[in-house]
């Protein structure tokens, strides 16, 4: 019982003390109302005006990419000076000739028995090794130029006549870069 006498202590005290800070006068609070509401309103600055939105039109869509490797005169001159253009049809299929030259990605370089290699992907997964003069894409495409971070190919497409061919300069660029 001397336990229970004493919570029961414990608590009209804490009541006591809880009622004694309280009070009923907000003279204070109203006071700082009222000279806040005293004051003049602010004025609202207006909203800002945007000018209109004007389109850009990009007209070098018809140049050569920046970020594509140039082309030399030297290079399309050369191409364009062999009149006698024509893909060997008798030469046996190599096995990237069956991809198309854009469905393939160069994935990497090797050196092996000091022979220069380039890795290319194809569209199912399986990656190959090419070297220079090795054919890949549609085209009659024919590598002649590798380094670490692209391979030049060359194919032989048609010009649109009957017996007309050309060759087209063409890129794989490394994958990732």
């Amino acid at each position: 019982m001397n336990k229970s006498c004493r919570n029961l202590g414990l608590s009209l005290l804490a009541v006591t003390l809880l009622t004694a800070c309280s009070s009923r006068d907000f003279s204070d609070l109203d006071a700082f109302m009222e000279e806040k509401l005293a004051r003049p309103g602010g004025v609202i600055d207006p909203i800002p005006t945007f000018k209109a939105y004007e389109a850009f039109a990009y007209s070098a869509t018809a140049f050569r990419s920046p970020f594509d490797r140039p082309i030399e005169v030297r290079e399309i001159a050369k191409l364009q000076a062999v009149s006698a253009i024509k893909p060997d049809e008798s030469r046996p299929k190599e096995f990237l000739e069956q991809y198309t030259f854009d469905s393939l990605r160069m994935v990497g370089t090797l050196e092996r028995g000091g022979t220069n290699w380039s890795l290319v992907k194809d569209p199912s997964g399986g990656v190959h090794r090419v070297k220079l003069g090795n054919y890949l894409g549609r085209h009659h495409g024919r590598i002649v130029e590798m380094t670490d971070t692209y391979l030049a190919v060359v194919e032989i497409v048609s010009d649109g006549t009957e017996d007309g061919w050309v060759e087209r300069p063409r890129t794989i660029k490394l994958s990732g870069i």
